[in-house]
């Protein structure tokens, strides 16, 4: 299982949510590039990147970041938030993010959205399935679409795409572990797909149990800045 620290980024900070609301932002004391070297120095390989801003206003507003992390390390990039349109996907993927995280538009707009999936393919694209009950919420969290997870997935899943971040946002930034009733039905019903624990991860126990499962990855945010999880202990082989 790979396990993907995530940087989440508002007005240019390494910043975390409390379950995906903003009057809860909290910032951290290191830049995104410093964070990122940090963990490529220990030998990960990926990073979770989220764009606070443009989950809400659609507008990327961290281009030079992302060019900077590339330029200075090797990690590869999995990018989310804001992207709402064929020519937002265009432009990521030319910049040198590795994996666009695709929401919101694949309830809202599903005409985008498969016009994406049908020229970038399978292997660029990764479907965020944000629940909440079992229901997807859209628009940096703050909607919810009355879309079953289960149906979403089935969704998707016909299209070809087989790499799906699940995220319960009950879970997200509680450090109170994740659900791990959800991801046992995710893989007893779709053995064959790839998916991405993220949400309430808050110890390296946590990260075992989930590697345990045969989870494609996990992504862990704010257990790493609040110093529950030392960064040489995302390595599980370490």
């Amino acid at each position: 299982m790979l396990v993907i620290p995530a940087i989440d980024i508002y007005k240019n900070k390494v910043a975390r949510l409390f379950k995906g609301d903003f009057e809860t932002v909290k910032y951290y004391e290191k830049s995104p590039i410093e964070y990122a070297k940090e963990f490529s120095k220990v030998g990960l390989n990926y990073i979770h990147i989220v764009d606070l801003e443009a989950s809400v206003t659609g507008k990327i507003s961290i281009k030079e970041i992302i060019q900077k992390i590339k330029k200075e390390t090797e990690l590869k990039i999995h990018f989310g938030g804001g992207i709402k349109s064929y020519n937002t996907a265009k432009e990521l993927l030319e910049s040198g993010v590795d994996k666009i995280v695709i929401g919101s538009i694949s309830i809202s707009n599903k005409n985008e959205f498969e016009k994406i999936v049908a020229e970038f393919g399978n292997e660029k694209i990764i479907v965020a399935t944000d629940s909440k009950d079992e229901k997807i919420m859209i628009k940096g969290w703050i909607e919810n679409s009355n879309v079953e997870l289960f149906e979403h997935i089935d969704y998707c899943s016909s299209l070809g795409l087989k790499y799906f971040l699940c995220t319960d946002i009950s879970k997200d930034g509680t450090l109170s572990g994740p659900n791990f009733f959800i991801y046992e039905k995710l893989m007893k019903r779709y053995p064959n797909l790839k998916f991405i624990a993220s949400g309430g991860i808050s110890s390296r126990e946590d990260l075992l149990k989930l590697n345990s499962m045969n989870l494609f990855a996990t992504v862990v945010g704010k257990s790493i800045y609040e110093n529950k999880i030392k960064i040489e202990e995302l390595k599980l082989d370490s």
